[in-house]
């Protein structure tokens, strides 16, 4: 049978099961209204490095480890790690990856990393190319501020516009073994860019490849909005959900009643005043592995579909007025049947 769907999507027929997930996130993430649902919070957002760049390295390190141990493997069983981050050169991902034994693949897709990891393993196992890949990717809130906005020293003001760059990563297992929940279909996105160029309103800079994504998925698949229980943007906020929810309808999908943003979920934003809310890789990576994964497991949540979203800036195209490409890749999750 074909793997290949429509314009833009793959379809697992192997079911790659999610064996396992680990999510470990920062002290302000631990004191949102998802921290029941992370595996570790951290006391220290330097996780006891000396750079938040090293810690940020060893939060995503320390995240593969975890998950490993949960399901009672070496690093010499994984086949793949597909991981990558928000920094230069993915340095987080790559330091990480040189101290573990594994093959590595990194990736960038800036905030739609974690969709995007989770779709290139999953076709590495469906494929029969892997008997185990692990997925992870990892933000920190002050190695980003100062790679792409302002140094911290600055205290700049923030905009209202403006999201807080959630510290954390997120990974997880995939096999071809076992009775976990799987992916089922991987729609992969196109750059849409608006001519948006702030920095400091990433939400209206993706929401776009949000939409074209969500609706490019429900075109090649043939299923319907209502088809899932959950529908999950990666890092839009408050205003990009707004927007993404007005532009589909204009499509005719209506996705209010199972739509969700995690960016709009991981912290409160009046309280822990993030403005439009969370962003980062670790966004989506976090509340993916924590709260919608363990929802699928309690039975919640039996088919979802995960939309990470990603701003395609550099610090550099920034400094010289590029705008902002969005894109945004799509992975469905099932649990249900052998």
């Amino acid at each position: 049978m074909a793997k290949r769907v429509g314009r833009q999507t793959l379809r697992f027929d192997n079911k790659p099961r999610i064996v396992v997930t680990t999510s470990i996130v920062g002290p302000k993430e631990g004191e949102g209204p998802l921290k029941n649902y992370f595996d570790i919070i951290l006391q220290d957002d330097l996780n006891g490095k000396d750079s938040f760049e090293k810690a940020e390295s060893s939060i995503m390190y320390n995240a593969i480890q975890e998950t490993l141990k949960k399901a009672n493997l070496k690093e010499q069983d994984i086949n793949y790690l597909v991981a990558g981050d928000l920094l230069n050169q993915t340095a987080a991902s790559n330091f990480a990856a040189r101290d573990i034994d594994m093959p590595f693949l990194g990736l960038y897709g800036a905030c739609s990393t974690m969709s995007e990891s989770l779709g290139v393993a999953s076709m590495l196992v469906d494929g029969n190319y892997a008997d185990y890949a692990i997925a992870a990717t990892s933000s920190h809130f002050s190695s980003a501020e100062r790679q792409f906005r302002y140094p911290l020293e600055m205290g700049a003001q923030r905009t209202p516009t403006a999201q807080w760059t959630v510290t954390g990563s997120g990974a997880m297992l995939i096999s071809n073994k076992g009775t976990h929940p799987y992916t089922t279909f991987f729609t992969v996105g196109k750059i849409k860019d608006y001519g948006q160029t702030d920095t400091n309103d990433m939400g209206s800079a993706m929401a776009p490849a949000a939409v074209d994504t969500l609706k490019q998925h429900f075109i090649d698949t043939g299923r319907k909005p209502q088809d899932y229980d959950l529908i999950a943007s990666g890092d839009l906020g408050k205003l990009g959900k707004k927007i993404t929810m007005e532009l589909l309808k204009e499509y005719g999908y209506d996705i209010s009643s199972n739509y969700i943003d995690c960016g709009d979920e991981i912290f409160d934003k009046e309280r822990q005043k993030v403005q439009c809310g969370g962003s980062g890789c670790g966004c989506s990576a976090v509340v993916s592995c924590g709260y919608i994964y363990k929802n699928i497991l309690n039975g919640k949540f039996k088919k979802v579909l995960i939309v990470s979203t990603g701003a395609l800036m550099s610090p550099t195209t920034s400094l010289q007025g590029e705008s902002i490409p969005g894109i945004a890749h799509a992975v469905s999750i099932e649990f249900g049947g052998k």
